[in-house]
């Protein structure tokens, strides 16, 4: 058993932009397609927990299988689909704020009147205009909604750093004074539907991500184990920040491989 926890991983969670691939990069992190294959051939139980909000499902799963990785549409579990099974089980009608290019994740679902407000990661989209319309539209509504599909702070695409969807949605929160339901991680609810998945208890699962704050600090609140990789959006001062411990660092995905399978033994 691998020295950095004393629990039998069964379960593995895995990020997917700045793990798998850097955003914005058209080749997989070095050994990440590996890491993978290994972790499905020690016949640990993988998914792949993502808050992208600018592709579809099915667009993420034909990327993602185009740069070697093997897994099928269902392991992979993005905010959308769940913010549709939220919607369809409260009767809630939304106002969008998201990127053109997930609207057919949204087909089907009844926009008129809204009653509630969603932000994805809208990128371009998001402007002084749409957002007021967003906020136009949560003072407009007798008891407003506001959910956010992650509450990511920034990521790295092409080696900047760019604003995430969190900004905006403190945004909004302070202008309408309300606060967001988040859909995505690092929601317990987002965590809880992805182990039920599963069928393997918190304790026996570990995530590996490069957001110290929504990947590892959110899994570890679940009752999860936290593996901190040195790619994606991982900055030096991670290493020491004040309020997320990971459970341990690896320097990319083949080396937290390494840890994982070890305390699967």
């Amino acid at each position: 058993m691998a020295s950095w926890t004393k629990r039998k991983v069964k379960g593995v969670l895995l990020d997917i932009s700045g793990v798998l691939f850097e955003s914005g990069a058209g080749v997989p992190i070095d050994g990440s397609v590996e890491a993978v294959q290994r972790l499905k051939a020690a016949g640990l139980s993988v998914r792949f927990c993502t808050n992208e909000t600018t592709m579809t499902r099915g667009m993420l799963t034909e990327k993602l299988h185009r740069l070697g990785f093997s897994m099928i549409e269902q392991e992979i579990f993005p905010p959308i689909p769940a913010i549709c099974k939220v919607l369809q089980k409260r009767n809630l009608r939304p106002h969008l704020l998201i990127n053109p290019k997930v609207a057919p994740d949204f087909d089907g679902v009844d926009t008129s009147d809204p009653n509630c407000v969603i932000l994805g990661d809208a990128t371009t989209e998001f402007n002084y205009h749409n957002l007021n319309k967003a906020f136009q539209a949560l003072v407009a509504m007798k008891e407003p909604v506001l959910f956010s599909l992650g509450m990511g702070r920034f990521y790295r695409e092409q080696g900047e750093l760019l604003l995430d969807v969190g900004p905006f949605t403190k945004a909004l929160e302070f202008a309408a004074d309300i606060k967001a339901e988040v859909v995505g991680k690092p929601s317990q609810t987002f965590f809880t539907s992805v182990l039920e998945d599963m069928e393997v208890g918190a304790d026996n699962v570990v995530m590996v991500g490069d957001d110290i704050v929504s990947d590892v600090g959110g899994a570890q609140s679940c009752g999860m184990l936290g593996i901190q990789v040195r790619t994606g959006k991982f900055r030096p001062q991670d290493e020491s920040h004040l309020s997320v411990k990971p459970d341990a660092f690896a320097d990319n995905l083949l080396a937290a491989v390494d840890l994982i399978i070890e305390a699967s033994k």
